[in-house]
C-alpha cells in the first residue's frame, strides 16, 4: 500500500478554500495519537487542524470522517462548549488520499505520558483536573438529543449488547497472539449483560490526553479531542473506558503510558465512580462490568494498532509494544471479575 500524502494537492485544495496562495498555507504533522492521522495547518488568516484516517485496515465508524465532522456539528447545536468547531470536510480521496476535515486550533497543551516540559502539576492541581475532568464528561453525558441532533448519529436501543459483541468480533479478527485472558474476558461479557439500559451522548474515547488545558489555568479544560468513536448509547459504557484509562500507581507499568491519572493526587477508580455517582444519582451496582468491557475494548484498540503495525501500515515504534497492552489490559480484566474490585 502507498503511504504517501500528497501534500501539493491538498496545499491547492486549501488555498481555493481560504482564498490564498499555495505557499502561504503550511502543513505540519502531529504526532501523539495511536489512531487518526492529525495535521496543523496555518494560513495567512488562521490556525486549523486536520484529521484522516490512517492507514491499512481501519474500524470503519472510527475513521468515518464525515461522521466526525456531523459530531462536531451537532454538539455545536446542542451546546457544549468544550467540542472544536467544525470547519470543512472534503470527501474528495484524490485531495489527500482519504476523506478529511478541518476544525478550528484550540490552543492549550496535552498531558500525554509525561509533563510537558515546564509545566509543573502539583498533588492539588491532580485533584482539580480529575474533578474538572469528570464535570466536562458529566455535562456531556445530559446533553439534550433531539433538538440538537445528536440522537441521529447513534442507535441507542441494545446499544450495550452489540459493544460487546462488535468489540469481540473485532478482537478475533485483529487477533495475532493466544490470549486466553481476553477471550475468557469476551465470553464472561457477552454472558453478564446489565438489563438498565441508559441513553446519552457519549465520547468513547475520555482520558486526559483527549484534553486541551489552559495555558493561563492549567487545571480549566479548553477542549475535548477525538470524537471518531463518539455515539449515543450508555453512559456507563464511556465512564468505563474512562477507568480502564484511568491508571492507578500500582498497575501495570505500560498500561500507565495512555494517562497521567496514576500520579499522586489524582481521584483513584472508586473516587472517580463514588464522584460520577454523587453528580448524577445513576447506579454503581454493576460498574464491574462497565470496568472489564472498558478494558477489553481498550485492548482491542491495541490490537488494532498492533496488527496494522505487523502488516507494515504503520511504522510508530510505539504501535511495537502495544500487544503487551493487549495482554495487560485483558489480565486486569480478568482480576476484576474475580475479586469484583476495581
Amino acid at each position: 500500500m502507498n503511504t504517501d500524502l500528497n501534500f501539493d494537492s491538498l496545499n491547492s485544495y486549501l488555498a481555493t478554500a481560504f482564498s490564498c496562495h499555495a505557499s502561504q498555507i503550511t502543513i505540519t504533522q502531529i504526532s501523539g495519537g495511536y489512531s487518526n492521522l492529525t495535521f496543523l495547518v496555518e494560513t495567512p488568516e488562521q490556525k486549523l487542524i486536520l484529521r484522516r484516517p490512517p492507514f491499512g485496515e481501519k474500524i470503519a465508524k472510527a475513521h468515518d470522517m464525515g461522521r466526525e465532522f456531523r459530531i462536531l456539528e451537532s454538539l455545536e447545536n446542542a451546546g457544549y462548549s468544550k467540542s472544536p468547531k467544525p470547519i470543512l470536510f472534503c470527501e474528495d480521496e484524490s485531495v489527500f488520499g482519504a476523506p478529511f476535515f478541518l476544525m478550528e486550533f484550540v490552543d492549550g497543551f496535552i498531558l500525554r505520558n509525561k509533563l510537558p516540559i515546564g509545566i509543573d502539576f502539583k498533588e492539588e492541581d491532580f485533584k482539580t483536573l480529575s474533578k474538572n475532568a469528570l464535570d466536562c464528561l458529566i455535562e456531556l453525558h445530559s446533553l439534550e438529543l433531539e433538538d440538537s441532533g445528536l440522537i441521529q448519529l447513534g442507535k441507542p436501543e441494545g446499544y450495550t449488547h452489540r459493544q460487546v459483541e462488535g468489540w469481540s468480533e473485532r478482537y478475533f479478527k485483529a487477533k495475532t497472539h493466544e490470549l486466553a485472558y481476553m477471550e475468557l474476558t469476551a465470553a464472561w461479557l457477552k454472558n453478564n449483560l446489565p438489563e438498565q439500559e441508559i441513553v446519552s451522548f457519549i465520547h468513547n474515547d475520555f482520558k486526559y490526553d483527549n484534553l486541551v488545558l489552559g495555558r493561563d489555568c492549567k487545571t480549566d479544560i479548553q477542549a475535548v479531542l477525538d470524537w471518531e468513536m463518539a455515539t449515543v448509547g450508555n453512559p456507563l459504557m464511556d465512564l468505563g473506558t474512562t477507568l480502564a484509562y484511568w491508571a492507578q500507581d500500582n498497575d501495570p507499568q505500560i498500561l500507565k503510558m495512555f494517562n497521567l491519572s496514576h500520579l499522586p493526587g489524582n481521584f483513584t477508580r472508586q473516587e472517580v465512580i463514588n464522584y460520577y455517582h454523587k453528580k448524577t444519582g445513576l447506579s454503581m451496582d454493576q460498574m464491574t462490568f462497565y470496568y472489564a468491557f472498558g478494558l477489553f475494548k481498550v485492548a482491542v484498540i491495541a490490537q488494532q494498532i498492533f496488527k496494522r503495525y505487523s502488516q507494515g501500515f504503520a511504522q510508530d515504534p510505539r504501535f511495537s509494544a502495544l500487544i503487551h497492552v493487549v495482554e495487560a489490559a485483558g489480565k486486569m480484566a480478568q482480576n476484576s471479575i474475580h475479586t469484583q474490585k476495581i
